[in-house]
């Protein structure tokens, strides 16, 4: 089954819409699918970085998103593409004006063309002070998905919103974790010095994700206020990049801003940590919830996505009612008065994370794939 995944945003971008692509195009091939990957350039890579089996398209920058692009209507050209060389099924991952392109070019050839929701765009608007375009994006969505024959979401709380929303056709598409990268053995007692903890005594609470508007920053800040208030010692590290860390950065220099980090850089910012503190409510899923949990870490987050999904309170994490704030910071008061658990509750985290295996993850996408394209 030849498989062309549409995306705006793919590796070398740093992002988990990105990486959950690249894992599952990599697995589909695993599994014997020829897959092609259509995507725009991006800025931080040459046309000699890419893979003979990439089509890469004209892009431009996202506002907001500083090194991020767009891709540009191309429908002629992907017309023109898959007539001499058809996919047997086609799956549109981000609904940009590239995505919208590969829906109508898939249709005109008949093509069977799938879709995903990997990111909450219309939630997004409140947190860049623009409600009133949450209806209109919502509109916006319903119509380009129910253009397509699936819908794949990573939750069952994503599809219920979804349905909600008037999008129909959904299908349930997980995710899944390297365990071997994200492990509690990448543990780095140099870097742990660097942030400048007490070996004996002290800890680190960290966040790792963009360090933007829609992740809730303002609380994050006022959960490693807190921390530092009841653990002098501690250290608070941000991992990651974004439009607010310039401005974060010279505001709060007690906190560490590690910037972004990949492959085993990260991996042992996690496991250098204690505490993972993720206070956002705009996520679709969450990857680095489970690589939190992989990692080992004590992980604190609200009850909605995968920390719903994957963390049993006090068991192998803390879950705060969604978006309360005043409850977030009490279990985080919580985590901290409970230390004499952490090592049970790392444990637990990361039994849990042994369970969360790709190969399944992209088995049941390339089943749900080959249904979709024998559909009349």
């Amino acid at each position: 089954m030849k498989i062309c995944i549409v995306t705006e945003t793919y590796p070398p971008e740093v992002n988990g819409v990105a990486m959950t692509l690249s894992r599952l195009a990599e697995g589909l091939r695993v599994h014997g699918h020829p897959v092609t990957v259509v995507r725009p350039r991006q800025r931080s890579e040459n046309f000699k970085n890419h893979k003979s089996s990439d089509c890469i398209v004209r892009g431009l920058p996202l506002p907001g998103y500083d090194g991020l692009r767009f891709g540009l209507p191309c429908k002629g050209s992907l017309r023109k593409r898959w007539q001499k060389d058809p996919p047997d099924v086609i799956y549109v991952a981000t609904e940009g004006p590239l995505g919208l392109s590969a829906i109508a070019a898939a249709r005109a050839l008949r093509i069977p063309v799938t879709s995903g929701f990997h990111t909450n765009f219309h939630e997004y608007m409140r947190h860049y002070k623009m409600p009133l375009l949450k209806t209109f994006v919502s509109t916006f969505l319903r119509r380009t998905h129910n253009r397509t024959r699936r819908t794949f979401a990573p939750s069952t709380q994503v599809i219920q919103r979804l349905e909600a929303l008037g999008i129909q056709n959904l299908r349930l598409l997980g995710r899944g974790v390297d365990a071997n990268l994200f492990h509690p053995s990448k543990r780095d007692a140099k870097l742990r010095r660097s942030w400048g903890i007490n070996p004996e005594t002290g800890i680190a609470a960290i966040f790792v994700s963009r360090i933007a508007a829609e992740k809730n920053i303002p609380l994050a800040l006022e959960a490693f206020a807190r921390v530092r208030a009841r653990q002098p010692e501690a250290a608070c590290v941000f991992v990651g990049d974004g439009p607010e860390r310039p401005q974060l950065q010279k505001q709060h220099p007690e906190f560490i801003f590690a910037g972004m980090q990949k492959g085993e850089a990260l991996a042992q910012h996690y496991a250098s940590g204690d505490l993972f503190i993720f206070p956002s409510v705009t996520e679709t899923f969450g990857n680095v919830v489970i690589e939190a949990l992989a990692s080992g870490l004590v992980t604190l987050a609200y009850n909605y996505a995968a920390p719903q999904q994957h963390i049993q309170h006090a068991i192998n994490g803390y879950l705060a009612p969604f978006d309360q704030p005043a409850q977030f910071l009490a279990q985080l008061d919580a985590a901290l008065e409970s230390r004499s658990d952490w090592h049970a509750i790392r444990t637990a985290a990361r039994q849990t994370a042994e369970t969360l295996d790709w190969s399944g993850v992209v088995a049941a996408f390339a089943r749900e794939l080959d249904q979709a394209r024998n559909e009349s």
